[in-house]
């Protein structure tokens, strides 16, 4: 009786091993894509809705997307990762090819090392839904790592308590953090970059830094799943609620450019959380990548974006998504500057003139 009930057993626990064996394959960067190194920060704020007005008189369209559960956990979605840590040398900084890019920063880790975001968990990514926005980008990196200034500046903030504004908390969510206010600022306004969850910090409050000079070591102190650097750029003031895409502001390595796009319903109120795919026509690299959520991030004071993605080789590329049917396009992304996309909806389609300078009820010039 009893070897009869583990010859019954046994092909289930052999799926199991299987199952488990399968879950912690090894990818070719020596990372295992189940393991991942993400943020567990605090709710941010609430977007502003809008609604502009279209001078048809049309009824709005219907929406495809359902109310978010708020008891909904999420992990990132598994994306690509780059099998080898080079990289060309960057564009010199400040970098703008378009009057309205700014690729001020240089990246806080240096080019001989990992340096890129973490793909499945961008600038607006959601870990613990809905509730938990990132506000920056993670850069994957063994603890120890030196992190380094992205640009010049002085030191206003060394140590605990960045979220708090409590130096002596030490279970605060950023864990050990430098803030830079920098020589140069946007639009009149102050810029600030951010690095957390460092081993060890090795700036003080009020010092002087240039572009490059050692902030500290890379570690995994307040919340944090694994070791990396979470890195913002704040406009306006230092506050968790003025924060803006990185990937808008790092330089891009030399032949490679980023894609910002501003997907919307047809009176231009953003489609949250819309699964999006991106896929490189030269070598079928593919990317699973999410328009931001519905709280908690703010797109560019231009280009008002809701999905980034940097570091793209040249080239052409198609995307698709679902919105009522399939909606797909091929786009090219040009080297060292932004490629800008729209899609406004089933009234509209798809089209790449950039936002006007000036508020006025517009759209976009459609593709052929």
């Amino acid at each position: 009786m009893r070897s009869k009930f583990i010859n019954l057993l046994l092909p289930s626990i052999c799926i199991l091993f299987l199952f488990a064996c399968k879950a912690q394959k090894v990818d070719e960067t020596g990372t295992s894509p189940t393991t991942k190194s993400t943020d567990v920060l605090l709710p941010g704020k609430i977007q502003p809705s809008s609604t502009p007005l279209l001078s048809n008189g049309q009824s709005p369209e219907p929406t495809s997307q359902s109310t978010p559960d708020a008891m909904r956990f999420s992990l990132p979605t598994p994306g690509n990762q780059p099998i080898t840590a080079w990289r060309p040398p960057l564009y010199p900084v400040p970098w703008a090819i378009s009057p309205y890019d700014h690729f001020y920063f240089v990246r806080p880790i240096a080019m001989d090392q990992k340096n890129w975001p973490n793909p499945d968990y961008r600038y607006g990514g959601v870990f613990f839904k809905p509730s938990a926005v990132h506000t920056g980008i993670d850069i994957p990196a063994e603890v120890g790592t030196p992190v380094l200034a992205a640009g010049p500046g002085v030191v206003i903030w060394a140590g605990w308590g960045l979220y708090t504004g409590d130096p002596a908390n030490k279970n605060d969510p950023y864990g050990l953090a430098v803030v830079l206010q920098h020589d140069f600022g946007y639009q009149d306004q102050l810029l600030f970059t951010v690095y957390a969850h460092l081993n060890q910090v090795e700036v003080t409050p009020g010092e002087s830094i240039k572009t490059g000079d050692l902030l500290g070591d890379v570690g995994q102190t307040g919340f944090t799943t694994g070791p990396h650097l979470h890195f913002e750029v704040r406009i306006g003031d230092n506050s968790y609620y003025n924060t803006n895409n990185p990937e808008l502001w790092l330089v891009p390595p030399q032949g490679l450019g980023v894609l910002a796009m501003r997907i919307t319903d047809s009176y231009n109120n953003p489609l949250s959380d819309l699964e999006i795919t991106l896929v490189a026509k030269d070598s079928d690299t593919e990317w699973t990548l999410r328009t931001y959520p519905a709280l908690g991030v703010s797109g560019d004071p231009y280009y008002q974006e809701n999905l980034v993605i940097s570091d793209l080789p040249k080239g052409k590329y198609t995307i698709s998504f679902q919105y009522f049917k399939k909606q797909e396009i091929t786009i090219q992304i040009l080297p060292g500057q932004i490629t800008y996309l729209a899609f406004r909806g089933l009234l509209y389609g798809f089209g790449t003139t950039p936002p006007p300078t000036e508020k006025t009820d517009f759209f976009l010039t459609p593709l052929p």
